[in-house]
């Protein structure tokens, strides 16, 4: 008698893998997206219909992720990373919209030339390229016909673009760190990206001044060492982060009929929003004759954050000005520069009545680094009796030498608000 053999269901691996295959592609592009690169390849062995399903996927990433060997040997690591990305670039099938390249051992080896000509030579809307090793990688000229860019981000690499090249007519982010190029050709680059929204800067070279020209910008962060900023059609521009990281005033700034620094730099900025000022760059605002007030408040002004020496008077007016020029302030930081605080002595700078309004939306302050001396009391005394409606208050001091002094002397202060909380932080704690 013949036996009927059962009959034969999908097993759950099948009818999941069935699931997966019938899923939109943009879908199945989105997750393959998700994933590190060499995770992505290897899901061509879960059946016939994924096999080449990863050579489609527009966004490509070469990180740490996609080398995995236990070798330390550099010249190993570096060959099996660029045979990755020359095999992945040769079996990839359609457009590749975002291109990373960013390992540990990377260097600038003349490999990334031939990729970047490949990328100009595709749809390419973000570029990003970090050489954390050896010198600065010099960009081949193909990288500036990559007119599609949106996004481009270099870390480690010089600039010299060939003399036809006319600015990215459609890049909305560019992010440059441990750059080197020329004056004019960083004022080309921002002035020919008309679309630019979003500018970051840090340890550049090849360029002392900064001048920005950029009708849509509306984020820009920068930190380094420069001689001056200045900005232009920038009336856009929300956000701002701004660190100078020498210490010192540009004396030729200082003669005889130069402007004041901190007039300037407001001019073109009549909507900024958050505004931090890093490192020594006060002391920069500072130069010349400081007002007041500024002519036009910063109405839309809410977060300000400031790194002050509190024993610096030119410093302290700088910060008196932009206090009083800024009605709607809701969120203040200040951030006392420690290596200052034991140089020369400011008193009673705080308790002149410097103010004709209140900090009338003022409701979270910050105080970092301060070492109680006197003119750091004064500035907090200051503040908590003009704040009526100031919620919390949070210091955290340099060190716990003196703490419970401190701690003391806050307790004394009178304060506007009712609902006003002191908060004292460890500063072990970080």
């Amino acid at each position: 008698m013949k036996h009927r053999e059962p009959p034969k269901f999908p097993c759950k691996l099948e009818t999941e893998l069935d699931r997966l295959s019938s899923l939109p592609a943009h879908v199945i592009d989105q997750i393959l997206s998700q994933l590190p690169i060499r995770d992505a390849v290897r899901t061509s062995v879960l059946s016939k219909k994924w096999r080449y399903k990863w050579a489609t996927v527009p966004h490509l990433v070469f990180d740490n992720h996609c080398v995995s060997t236990s070798s330390q040997d550099q010249t190993f690591i570096k060959n099996k990373l660029v045979n990755i990305v020359d095999h992945v670039l040769l079996l990839h099938n359609g457009p590749i919209l975002k291109f990373k390249l960013s390992h540990r051992d990377l260097l600038g080896v003349s490999d990334i030339d031939r990729w970047i000509l490949y990328m100009s030579r595709s749809c390419v809307k973000e570029f990003i390229l970090e050489i954390w090793k050896g010198q600065r990688y010099k960009v081949p000229s193909s990288l500036f016909l990559c007119q599609n860019l949106i996004h481009l981000e270099l870390f480690n690499c010089l600039l010299k673009p060939p003399s036809t090249f006319k600015g990215f007519r459609n890049l909305k982010s560019l992010d440059l760190q441990h750059i080197t190029l020329s004056q004019d050709v960083f004022e080309n680059l921002i002035s020919s990206s008309p679309t630019l929204e979003r500018l970051t800067l840090m340890n550049f070279d090849g360029f002392t001044h900064l001048n920005i020209d950029a009708p849509n910008l509306q984020f820009f962060d920068i930190g380094g060492v420069f001689d001056d900023v200045t900005f232009e059609n920038t009336f856009h521009l929300a956000l701002v982060s701004i660190g100078l990281y020498v210490n010192g005033k540009n004396d030729q700034a200082m003669g005889p009929g130069n402007s004041c620094k901190l007039l300037r730099f407001f001019v073109h900025l009549p909507h900024i929003r958050r505004l931090e000022i890093q490192s020594y760059f006060l002391k920069y605002l500072a130069i010349g004759n400081v007002p007041s007030r500024l002519p036009r408040p910063c109405v839309d002004l809410n977060y300000l954050s400031i790194r002050i020496n509190f024993n610096d008077l030119e410093e302290n007016l700088a910060a008196l000005c932009l206090l009083r020029s800024s009605p709607n302030l809701q969120e203040l930081e200040m951030l006392a520069r420690p290596e200052e605080t034991g140089i020369g002595v400011l008193t009673n700078f705080w308790e002149v009545d410097h103010w004709t309004s209140l900090f009338s939306q003022l409701r979270m302050v910050k105080i970092v680094g301060i070492s109680g001396i006197r003119s750091e009391l004064e500035f907090i005394k200051f503040v908590l009796s003009n704040s009526p409606v100031l919620e919390t208050m949070t210091i955290k001091p340099a060190s716990l030498e003196g703490g419970w002094d401190l701690i003391k002397e806050l307790l004394r202060f009178r304060r506007a608000s009712a609902r006003a909380e002191i908060i004292y932080l460890d500063p072990q704690l970080q």
